[in-house]
């Protein structure tokens, strides 16, 4: 009679979350709500007891989710509803020990004890648990390292030893009490008061009926086009992208409609769920708003969310084009052809209608960050217009709860990052506490004997490594806290180092062999998941080569933050050396351009790319060189007619 399986208990499990979830939402919008006028603000609300509430209501709202899943996969036992019942038992234990001992510290000074130290252990077992089975294991067992490492440090061999000290204060302190370091410290700061509106927002945005209309709209536009489902998955995946910021939830949310489109028009399935991941990974990267690291970003480097917008315009415009270029040279291979019956949906007036629903919340944050309000600000006045304004779709009028839903999703999402941010919060306080982002440092500059090439591309593979399994995040925070010291300290301004971390921070999650974003895809489109994984680092590997161009051509970046001296003449130089860059690499890397690449062609279009990205300016010219004579020798070679000896070679099949 204890089960959940019941259609009873599957009911109250669902209202039990999205009580929970709209109380995370409207708990942390409360937090940041701007004053309006002569009316006192809400917030923002005392940490001491702000923290350790909101953290307990997220680790509920996963525990349920968790429970409604398993609910309905068959699996639901009245042990496991009883041990997650004495889980949540504990996380209000140990956060109502938060607060009274947070009040203590308030007025007087406070020497931890061994049962501080328990609190603290049974709180980070709580985080890690709650991210294992939200995330996977990858960042749980980075937690679980980093505490171990934390709480024995001193007992390890040679350089990884630590300075002995006190393991109650230690554990006690850089876990769980303090308000800046650990599971409720400044990492968690940022997201409840920058990123968390963001995420309701975007929320709200997909809840609407606005993602839907997009797509139409996508596919209606691109379908006289050779590529037609592939162009349009990249325009609606970038636009859904940037306001959702998590790839896997973009591939799942319009990957379910672009992938079977792009497969029917002709397209292999690990191409068709390569463009899909390729396309929702960008919007992390896309502007105006970006994802949730991007917001974390500009805290940290102390600069405006603006300079970070107009520093990531150009990048995230080449990486979406040379999306664009690796499809079209596809349709080219593949001889894929318009069609003009093709599945595009029937584009309404509502769906016209719809697109105020994208383009005027995003058109006010704009403005409004451009006119000095803080991103939170910006969001909520969103927030505000978008309720209001999402009436305009009849299904809205029709069931207005459908808004409520979005809400209380969006504090599910939000719930679920903070189970990943916990686990960051164990990590960076160990990296702090240790010292070991300094050692590492030491390390890599002499690995790297003072080349920075050397040391941007260890750096690289270390953010792709780090970041595997990982949401971008979670992981751009654990990756900066280890990297970024490393690359400053080769002369790098922090915004370039920062943003340099954040591009292979997003890089993961494509990248073989945890590219879960691929592995997404893979699942829609039914192609081989490390297949689709290696063709999207295929089709977006401009993402790997882009950061090696703006940390060589900070000019690229637009703003004085970065290091940039632009000047119209070198600023056309360098987006001209760009764009050519981009063609001479998508080509190279697809193989086909009028007609099919052979092996020196594409050496050669490769090496270019190579050369016009670097920053030696005989470099530069030496790859424009070799670029245009290589075009111009395949244009040559394409308009002579076809002979019965490479006719074959024209267009040759995908193998999938």
């Amino acid at each position: 009679m204890f089960s959940i399986s019941d259609s009873a208990a599957k009911r109250l499990l669902q209202a039990a979350l999205a009580a929970t979830g709209l109380f995370v939402a409207l708990a942390g919008m409360a937090n940041v709500l701007p004053s309006f006028g002569n009316l006192p603000r809400i917030g923002p609300f005392a940490i001491e007891w702000f923290r350790p509430l909101f953290f307990f209501a997220s680790i509920v709202a996963v525990i349920l989710a968790h429970l409604l899943a398993r609910q309905r996969q068959g699996h639901g036992r009245w042990y496991v509803s009883l041990g997650y019942a004495a889980l949540v038992v504990l996380t209000g234990w140990v956060c109502y020990d938060y607060y009274v001992l947070g009040r203590i510290m308030a007025d007087s000074i406070v020497f931890f004890s061994w049962r501080d130290a328990a609190v603290a252990t049974l709180a980070a077992a709580i985080g890690i648990w709650t991210c294992f089975i939200v995330w996977g294991a990858p960042i749980a067992i980075l937690g679980l390292i980093a505490f171990l490492y934390l709480a024995t440090g001193q007992y390890w061999p040679g350089f990884l030893q630590t300075v002995p000290t006190s393991i109650p204060e230690l554990v006690a302190q850089n876990i769980w009490f303090d308000a800046d370091q650990g599971i409720l410290g400044s990492i968690l700061g940022i997201v409840l008061s920058t990123v968390l509106p963001f995420i309701i927002l975007g929320a709200i945005l997909e809840g609407c009926g606005a993602g839907d209309s997009m797509i139409r709209i996508s596919f209606s536009l691109m379908r006289k086009f050779r590529g037609g489902p592939a162009y349009a998955a990249i325009a609606a995946s970038a636009l859904f992208g940037t306001v959702s910021g998590s790839a896997v939830a973009n591939v799942v949310g319009t990957g379910v409609v672009t992938i079977p489109m792009i497969r029917r028009r002709g397209f292999a399935p690990n191409f068709a769920g390569a463009v899909e991941a390729t396309a929702s990974t960008g919007g992390q990267i896309l502007p105006p708003i970006m994802g949730a690291a991007a917001l974390v970003m500009a805290d940290y480097v102390g600069v405006s969310y603006l300079t970070v917008i107009i520093a990531v315009l150009i990048p995230a415009i080449a990486y979406y084009a040379s999306l664009a270029l690796a499809v079209y040279f596809e349709a080219n291979r593949l001889g894929v052809e318009a069609s003009e019956d093709d599945e595009a949906m029937s584009v309404e007036r509502q769906d016209w209608l719809n697109l105020v629903l994208v383009f005027a919340p995003i058109g006010l944050i704009v403005w409004l960050l451009v006119s000095g309000l803080s991103p939170a600000g910006a969001s909520i006045a969103a927030i505000f217009l978008l309720i209001p304004l999402s009436f305009i779709n009849p299904e809205i009028r029709r069931k207005p709860v459908r808004l409520v839903g979005a809400l209380a999703r969006g504090g599910t999402t939000v719930a679920q990052l903070v189970t990943a941010i916990a686990v960051v919060g164990i990590v960076v306080s160990t990296l702090s506490a240790t010292g070991m982002p300094t050692k590492f440092a030491v390390l890599l500059s002499s690995a790297g004997e003072t080349s920075l090439l050397a040391a941007l591309a260890i750096s690289a593979a270390g953010c792709i490594v780090l970041g595997m399994g990982m949401p971008t995040l979670p992981a751009y925070i654990a990756i900066v806290a280890i990297m970024g010291p490393t690359l400053q300290r080769f002369g790098l301004e922090p915004l370039t180092s920062h943003m340099f971390v954040f591009f292979f921070g997003v890089a993961s999650v494509i990248t073989p062999p945890v590219a879960i974003a691929a592995y997404a895809a893979a699942a829609v489109s039914g192609g081989k998941p490390i297949a689709t994984a290696v063709a999207s680092s295929r089709l977006g590997a401009m993402i790997f080569i882009i950061p090696f161009a703006f940390v060589y051509n900070p000019i690229l970046l637009l703003v004085d933050a970065a290091g940039a001296n632009v000047t119209p003449v070198a600023l056309v130089l360098a987006i001209g050396r760009l764009v050519l860059a981009l063609y001479l690499c998508t080509s190279g890397l697809g193989g086909f351009d009028r007609t099919r690449l052979g092996v020196f062609e594409r050496a050669a279009r490769l090496a270019a790319t190579v050369l016009l990205l670097s920053p030696v300016t005989s470099w530069q010219a030496a790859g424009a060189a070799i670029g245009l004579v290589a075009l111009a020798w395949h244009l040559l070679r394409a308009a002579q007619p076809p002979t019965p000896e490479n006719r074959s070679t024209m267009k040759q099949p995908e193998v999938s």
